[in-house]
């Protein structure tokens, strides 16, 4: 398993000494917030890793590529290795800022809840170098960044920041299924699929969703006839 950490070892021989991976989950949905996490391995040596846990490693990769139960299985493993933080913004939020700068909020929240949680452990982030996926920095923000697209599938913390990311965020739908369980929530996680459309179309929006994006802000009567979104 010398690899698991092939690209964050790179990173350390340039001179980063706290290296953590920034991912993000719900950019797409219709409806609930969009959540980011961050990861970053426990032990910033990145030693090699024991074969003993290598099934484990396996599943630290792109969250999207896991079944549920896998991903479960994942977050367990991951939050017994590294140290993590979360950030969450509403559907409302989105609303007023936009879904890009949602998800920048999100990330910055994730940040800072990072270096408290560090800061608890002992794990040292003055010299930290972010690594986001995708292509896109986070702006405003007086931290290194290297942007890594596919960084979900090929770095092991970006991947793992991923996981938490993702299963965060379907554990908060599964709760607004239980507010609002004619959309099936649960099932879709908010992503526009036909059952959803279809929930839409008949009883229009609930609290959850994301009225700035067109097919829910043209689920409502009065604005069908509109031809702006607000």
């Amino acid at each position: 398993m010398e690899s698991v950490f092939e690209f964050e070892r790179s990173r350390r021989r340039d001179g980063a000494t706290c290296i953590v991976g920034i991912d993000e989950a719900g950019r797409g949905p219709l409806a609930g917030p969009v959540v980011a996490a961050v990861a970053a391995f426990r032990k910033q040596d990145f030693a090699p890793i024991d074969t003993e846990t290598e099934k484990e490693w396996k599943l630290v990769r792109d969250s999207k590529k896991l079944s549920e139960k896998q991903r479960e299985k994942a977050l367990a493993f991951v939050r017994d290795r590294f140290v993590v933080g979360v950030g969450i913004v509403s559907a409302e939020t989105i609303d007023r800022m936009n879904i890009l700068e949602a998800t920048f909020l999100a990330m910055k929240e994730a940040l800072s809840d990072f270096r408290r949680k560090a800061e608890e452990t002992g794990l040292a982030t003055d010299d930290l170098l972010l690594l986001v996926d995708g292509n896109q920095m986070i702006p405003n923000l007086s931290v290194r960044q290297e942007t890594v697209v596919g960084g979900d599938a090929s770095v092991r913390s970006i991947a793992a920041a991923s996981i938490v990311a993702k299963v965060t965020r379907d554990r908060m739908m599964l709760e607004y299924d239980a507010l609002y369980p004619a959309y099936g929530f649960a099932k879709h996680k908010g992503y526009g699929t036909k059952e959803h459309m279809d929930a839409l179309r008949r009883l229009g929006a609930c609290p959850i969703h994301r009225m700035s994006f067109k097919p829910v802000f043209y689920s409502v009567p009065e604005n069908v006839n509109r031809n702006l979104l607000r």
